[in-house]
Protein backbone atom coordinates (compact mmCIF):
# COMPACT_ATOMS: atom_id res chain seq x y z
CA UNK A 1 0.00 0.00 0.00
CA UNK A 2 1.08 3.32 -1.07
CA UNK A 3 1.79 5.68 1.58
CA UNK A 4 0.13 9.02 1.79
CA UNK A 5 3.10 11.76 0.52
CA UNK A 6 3.65 8.68 -2.06
CA UNK A 7 0.17 9.13 -3.45
CA UNK A 8 0.74 12.94 -3.53
CA UNK A 9 3.85 12.88 -5.60
CA UNK A 10 2.66 10.75 -7.77
CA UNK A 11 -0.51 12.77 -8.30
CA UNK A 12 1.76 15.61 -9.11
CA UNK A 13 3.98 13.83 -11.28
CA UNK A 14 0.77 12.90 -13.43
CA UNK A 15 -0.11 15.89 -13.51
CA UNK A 16 2.57 17.07 -14.84
CA UNK A 17 2.70 14.40 -17.31
CA UNK A 18 -0.48 15.44 -18.54
CA UNK A 19 0.07 18.69 -18.72
CA UNK A 20 3.64 18.50 -21.43
CA UNK A 21 1.92 16.20 -23.27
CA UNK A 22 -1.45 18.75 -23.86
CA UNK A 23 -5.28 18.33 -23.38
CA UNK A 24 -5.66 15.98 -26.80
CA UNK A 25 -2.68 13.75 -25.32
CA UNK A 26 -4.68 13.02 -22.17
CA UNK A 27 -7.47 12.68 -24.64
CA UNK A 28 -5.93 9.93 -26.07
CA UNK A 29 -4.70 8.26 -22.54
CA UNK A 30 -8.19 8.58 -21.65
CA UNK A 31 -9.77 6.46 -24.53
CA UNK A 32 -7.89 3.57 -23.68
CA UNK A 33 -9.75 0.49 -22.64
CA UNK A 34 -11.35 -2.64 -23.55
CA UNK A 35 -13.81 -1.94 -26.11
CA UNK A 36 -13.30 1.44 -28.15
CA UNK A 37 -14.05 0.05 -31.47
CA UNK A 38 -16.71 -2.38 -32.75
CA UNK A 39 -14.30 -4.99 -33.57
CA UNK A 40 -15.10 -8.71 -35.02
CA UNK A 41 -13.68 -11.77 -35.76
CA UNK A 42 -13.59 -13.27 -39.36
CA UNK A 43 -16.79 -15.49 -39.07
CA UNK A 44 -18.66 -13.89 -36.60
CA UNK A 45 -21.74 -13.00 -39.00
CA UNK A 46 -22.28 -16.91 -40.07
CA UNK A 47 -25.66 -17.44 -38.92
CA UNK A 48 -26.40 -20.66 -36.93
CA UNK A 49 -29.32 -22.71 -36.10
CA UNK A 50 -32.10 -21.72 -34.00
CA UNK A 51 -31.25 -23.41 -29.90
CA UNK A 52 -27.62 -22.95 -30.79
CA UNK A 53 -25.86 -21.43 -27.87
CA UNK A 54 -21.71 -20.22 -27.68
CA UNK A 55 -20.11 -19.34 -24.77
CA UNK A 56 -16.67 -17.13 -25.44
CA UNK A 57 -13.62 -16.00 -24.01
CA UNK A 58 -11.07 -13.47 -25.40
CA UNK A 59 -8.28 -12.30 -23.94
CA UNK A 60 -6.23 -10.04 -25.69
CA UNK A 61 -2.87 -8.25 -24.86
CA UNK A 62 -1.51 -5.20 -26.42
CA UNK A 63 1.29 -2.72 -26.12
CA UNK A 64 1.47 1.06 -27.30
CA UNK A 65 5.03 2.97 -28.31
CA UNK A 66 3.54 6.08 -29.70
CA UNK A 67 1.38 9.02 -29.41
CA UNK A 68 -0.15 11.01 -32.32
CA UNK A 69 -1.53 14.41 -32.39
CA UNK A 70 -2.85 15.75 -36.01
CA UNK A 71 -1.14 13.46 -37.67
CA UNK A 72 2.50 13.67 -35.69
CA UNK A 73 4.25 11.84 -33.57
CA UNK A 74 4.37 13.46 -30.27
CA UNK A 75 8.38 13.95 -28.96
CA UNK A 76 7.86 11.74 -25.79
CA UNK A 77 8.35 8.04 -25.03
CA UNK A 78 4.72 7.21 -24.59
CA UNK A 79 3.84 3.79 -23.85
CA UNK A 80 1.04 1.71 -22.03
CA UNK A 81 0.33 -1.72 -22.07
CA UNK A 82 -3.32 -3.62 -21.89
CA UNK A 83 -4.65 -7.41 -20.57
CA UNK A 84 -8.37 -7.28 -21.68
CA UNK A 85 -10.59 -10.15 -21.35
CA UNK A 86 -13.88 -10.66 -22.72
CA UNK A 87 -17.13 -12.59 -21.24
CA UNK A 88 -19.38 -13.37 -23.99
CA UNK A 89 -22.64 -15.42 -24.45
CA UNK A 90 -24.55 -15.59 -27.10
CA UNK A 91 -28.05 -17.52 -28.00
CA UNK A 92 -29.21 -18.35 -31.37
CA UNK A 93 -33.50 -17.78 -31.85
CA UNK A 94 -35.55 -17.51 -34.49
CA UNK A 95 -37.92 -14.61 -34.53
CA UNK A 96 -40.56 -13.95 -37.55
CA UNK A 97 -38.69 -15.79 -39.67
CA UNK A 98 -35.54 -14.59 -39.46
CA UNK A 99 -32.78 -16.05 -37.14
CA UNK A 100 -31.28 -13.89 -34.23
CA UNK A 101 -28.59 -13.71 -31.49
CA UNK A 102 -29.59 -11.90 -28.81
CA UNK A 103 -25.57 -11.54 -26.20
CA UNK A 104 -23.75 -9.89 -23.97
CA UNK A 105 -20.13 -8.96 -23.60
CA UNK A 106 -18.76 -8.01 -20.81
CA UNK A 107 -14.72 -6.41 -20.68
CA UNK A 108 -12.62 -6.74 -18.00
CA UNK A 109 -8.85 -6.26 -17.38
CA UNK A 110 -5.79 -3.85 -16.37
CA UNK A 111 -4.32 -0.64 -18.29
CA UNK A 112 -0.47 0.44 -17.24
CA UNK A 113 1.27 3.54 -18.40
CA UNK A 114 4.90 2.53 -19.36
CA UNK A 115 7.64 5.15 -20.08
CA UNK A 116 7.11 8.62 -20.03
CA UNK A 117 2.85 7.48 -18.89
CA UNK A 118 4.25 5.53 -16.27
CA UNK A 119 3.33 8.65 -13.86
CA UNK A 120 -0.90 7.82 -15.24
CA UNK A 121 -0.12 4.18 -13.03
CA UNK A 122 -2.48 1.76 -13.69
CA UNK A 123 -6.40 0.85 -13.82
CA UNK A 124 -7.73 -2.81 -13.32
CA UNK A 125 -11.25 -4.01 -13.27
CA UNK A 126 -14.51 -4.42 -15.05
CA UNK A 127 -15.52 -2.17 -18.24
CA UNK A 128 -18.79 -1.15 -19.51
CA UNK A 129 -21.36 -4.02 -20.65
CA UNK A 130 -22.73 -4.30 -23.88
CA UNK A 131 -25.81 -5.90 -24.97
CA UNK A 132 -26.13 -6.37 -28.78
CA UNK A 133 -28.09 -8.77 -30.87
CA UNK A 134 -27.88 -9.56 -34.76
CA UNK A 135 -30.55 -10.20 -37.16
CA UNK A 136 -29.71 -11.53 -40.24
CA UNK A 137 -31.50 -10.52 -43.46
CA UNK A 138 -29.71 -13.04 -45.55
CA UNK A 139 -28.94 -16.39 -44.64
CA UNK A 140 -28.08 -19.03 -47.23
CA UNK A 141 -25.91 -21.66 -45.59
CA UNK A 142 -25.94 -23.44 -48.88
CA UNK A 143 -23.58 -21.04 -51.21
CA UNK A 144 -22.31 -19.58 -47.28
CA UNK A 145 -23.84 -16.20 -47.90
CA UNK A 146 -25.24 -13.90 -44.80
CA UNK A 147 -26.01 -10.72 -44.26
CA UNK A 148 -26.86 -9.06 -40.51
CA UNK A 149 -27.27 -6.19 -38.70
CA UNK A 150 -26.71 -5.80 -35.15
CA UNK A 151 -27.13 -3.11 -32.66
CA UNK A 152 -24.81 -2.69 -29.71
CA UNK A 153 -25.30 -0.91 -26.58
CA UNK A 154 -22.82 0.04 -24.18
CA UNK A 155 -24.06 0.33 -20.71
CA UNK A 156 -22.05 3.14 -18.46
CA UNK A 157 -21.13 -0.06 -15.68
CA UNK A 158 -17.55 -0.06 -15.94
CA UNK A 159 -15.09 1.39 -13.26
CA UNK A 160 -14.55 5.06 -13.45
CA UNK A 161 -13.30 7.63 -11.65
CA UNK A 162 -12.56 11.29 -13.07
CA UNK A 163 -9.38 11.76 -11.07
CA UNK A 164 -7.86 8.79 -12.44
CA UNK A 165 -6.09 9.15 -15.93
CA UNK A 166 -6.94 5.68 -16.80
CA UNK A 167 -9.94 3.69 -16.60
CA UNK A 168 -11.89 0.76 -17.60
CA UNK A 169 -14.76 2.42 -18.06
CA UNK A 170 -16.25 5.28 -19.89
CA UNK A 171 -19.43 7.23 -17.56
CA UNK A 172 -21.38 7.27 -20.68
CA UNK A 173 -23.44 5.57 -22.98
CA UNK A 174 -22.81 4.65 -26.20
CA UNK A 175 -24.59 3.04 -29.31
CA UNK A 176 -23.57 1.17 -32.41
CA UNK A 177 -24.65 -0.62 -35.36
CA UNK A 178 -22.92 -2.13 -37.32
CA UNK A 179 -23.71 -4.37 -40.96
CA UNK A 180 -22.09 -7.81 -41.51
CA UNK A 181 -21.75 -9.55 -45.42
CA UNK A 182 -19.98 -12.66 -45.59
CA UNK A 183 -19.52 -14.70 -48.73
CA UNK A 184 -17.83 -17.76 -50.46
CA UNK A 185 -15.52 -16.55 -53.61
CA UNK A 186 -14.46 -20.17 -54.08
CA UNK A 187 -14.19 -23.53 -52.47
CA UNK A 188 -11.61 -22.65 -49.95
CA UNK A 189 -12.06 -18.82 -49.98
CA UNK A 190 -14.11 -16.28 -48.00
CA UNK A 191 -14.95 -13.06 -47.78
CA UNK A 192 -16.09 -11.29 -45.01
CA UNK A 193 -17.08 -7.79 -45.42
CA UNK A 194 -17.93 -4.99 -42.06
CA UNK A 195 -18.93 -1.28 -41.14
CA UNK A 196 -20.79 0.65 -38.42
CA UNK A 197 -20.75 3.72 -36.93
CA UNK A 198 -20.88 4.46 -32.80
CA UNK A 199 -22.64 7.35 -31.54
CA UNK A 200 -21.60 8.80 -28.02
CA UNK A 201 -23.78 9.87 -24.74
CA UNK A 202 -21.69 12.82 -22.81
CA UNK A 203 -18.89 11.87 -20.00
CA UNK A 204 -20.53 14.95 -17.37
CA UNK A 205 -17.03 14.31 -15.27
CA UNK A 206 -14.36 14.06 -17.37
CA UNK A 207 -10.86 14.79 -15.98
CA UNK A 208 -10.38 16.10 -12.19
CA UNK A 209 -12.56 19.11 -12.76
CA UNK A 210 -15.28 16.81 -13.59
CA UNK A 211 -16.12 19.07 -17.02
CA UNK A 212 -18.05 17.66 -19.80
CA UNK A 213 -16.95 16.04 -22.92
CA UNK A 214 -19.06 15.38 -25.77
CA UNK A 215 -17.75 13.03 -28.78
CA UNK A 216 -19.10 13.05 -32.71
CA UNK A 217 -20.07 10.28 -34.20
CA UNK A 218 -17.68 7.27 -35.32
CA UNK A 219 -17.10 5.02 -38.53
CA UNK A 220 -15.17 1.65 -38.75
CA UNK A 221 -14.87 -0.27 -42.07
CA UNK A 222 -13.40 -4.06 -41.27
CA UNK A 223 -12.29 -6.68 -44.36
CA UNK A 224 -10.89 -10.03 -43.96
CA UNK A 225 -10.46 -13.27 -46.37
CA UNK A 226 -10.01 -16.53 -44.90
CA UNK A 227 -8.09 -19.32 -46.50
CA UNK A 228 -9.88 -23.14 -45.63
CA UNK A 229 -7.06 -25.63 -44.97
CA UNK A 230 -9.88 -27.78 -44.22
CA UNK A 231 -13.56 -27.83 -43.19
CA UNK A 232 -12.21 -26.66 -39.31
CA UNK A 233 -9.55 -25.02 -40.19
CA UNK A 234 -8.88 -21.38 -41.49
CA UNK A 235 -6.08 -18.89 -41.99
CA UNK A 236 -7.26 -15.05 -41.99
CA UNK A 237 -5.64 -11.67 -43.00
CA UNK A 238 -7.77 -8.86 -42.17
CA UNK A 239 -7.48 -4.89 -42.39
CA UNK A 240 -9.78 -2.11 -40.55
CA UNK A 241 -9.97 1.34 -41.05
CA UNK A 242 -11.33 4.16 -38.19
CA UNK A 243 -11.97 7.51 -38.39
CA UNK A 244 -14.32 10.48 -37.20
CA UNK A 245 -14.78 10.74 -33.44
CA UNK A 246 -13.92 14.38 -32.71
CA UNK A 247 -14.10 14.95 -28.78
CA UNK A 248 -14.53 18.84 -27.25
CA UNK A 249 -14.16 19.19 -23.55
CA UNK A 250 -15.69 22.29 -21.88
CA UNK A 251 -17.23 23.58 -25.31
CA UNK A 252 -13.51 23.15 -26.99
CA UNK A 253 -12.62 21.59 -30.00
CA UNK A 254 -9.76 19.09 -29.42
CA UNK A 255 -9.09 18.89 -32.95
CA UNK A 256 -8.15 14.45 -31.98
CA UNK A 257 -9.97 13.54 -35.13
CA UNK A 258 -9.31 9.60 -35.54
CA UNK A 259 -8.22 8.16 -38.58
CA UNK A 260 -6.60 4.76 -38.05
CA UNK A 261 -5.75 1.63 -40.08
CA UNK A 262 -4.73 -1.90 -38.40
CA UNK A 263 -4.06 -5.23 -40.39
CA UNK A 264 -4.36 -8.72 -38.34
CA UNK A 265 -3.42 -11.95 -39.51
CA UNK A 266 -4.45 -15.26 -38.15
CA UNK A 267 -6.02 -18.86 -37.43
CA UNK A 268 -9.13 -20.65 -36.20
CA UNK A 269 -9.23 -24.21 -35.79
CA UNK A 270 -12.50 -26.46 -34.58
CA UNK A 271 -10.12 -28.95 -32.34
CA UNK A 272 -13.16 -30.91 -31.92
CA UNK A 273 -16.82 -30.15 -33.73
CA UNK A 274 -17.97 -27.83 -30.67
CA UNK A 275 -14.51 -26.56 -29.32
CA UNK A 276 -12.53 -23.61 -31.53
CA UNK A 277 -9.72 -21.77 -30.87
CA UNK A 278 -8.48 -18.47 -32.43
CA UNK A 279 -5.36 -16.74 -32.66
CA UNK A 280 -4.64 -13.17 -34.35
CA UNK A 281 -1.67 -10.97 -34.15
CA UNK A 282 -2.16 -7.44 -35.58
CA UNK A 283 -0.75 -4.01 -35.11
CA UNK A 284 -1.51 -0.09 -36.17
CA UNK A 285 -0.10 0.85 -39.72
CA UNK A 286 -0.95 4.53 -39.15
CA UNK A 287 -2.42 6.72 -36.65
CA UNK A 288 -3.82 10.30 -36.82
CA UNK A 289 -4.37 11.04 -33.54
CA UNK A 290 -4.09 8.60 -29.85
CA UNK A 291 -1.68 5.93 -28.88
CA UNK A 292 -0.22 3.33 -31.85
CA UNK A 293 -0.53 -0.08 -31.24
CA UNK A 294 2.80 -1.79 -32.43
CA UNK A 295 1.79 -5.27 -30.95
CA UNK A 296 -1.48 -7.30 -30.64
CA UNK A 297 -2.37 -10.50 -29.73
CA UNK A 298 -5.55 -12.06 -29.42
CA UNK A 299 -6.97 -15.50 -28.25
CA UNK A 300 -10.73 -16.35 -28.18
CA UNK A 301 -11.98 -20.06 -26.62
CA UNK A 302 -15.38 -20.51 -28.33
CA UNK A 303 -17.80 -23.73 -26.98
CA UNK A 304 -20.87 -24.64 -29.19
CA UNK A 305 -23.71 -26.10 -27.00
Amino acid sequence: MKRRGEVAVGRRQCASTLGRLGAAAALAVAAVGPAHAVDVDAGDYTALPAGTNLALVYYQQATRDALYASGKRVPIDAGLDSQVGILRGVHFTEIGGYIVDPQFLLPFGRLEGKDDLSPLGSASGVGDLILAATVWLVNRPDSGTYFGITPFLYLPTGEYDRKDALNLGENRWKFALQAGFITKLSENFTLDLVGDVTVYGDNDKFGAAGVTMKQDPAYQVQGFLRYHLSPGLDLRAGVSHSFGGETRVAGVDQHDRLETTKATLGSAWFVTPSVQLMFNYGRDLSVRSGLREDNRFNLRLLKVF
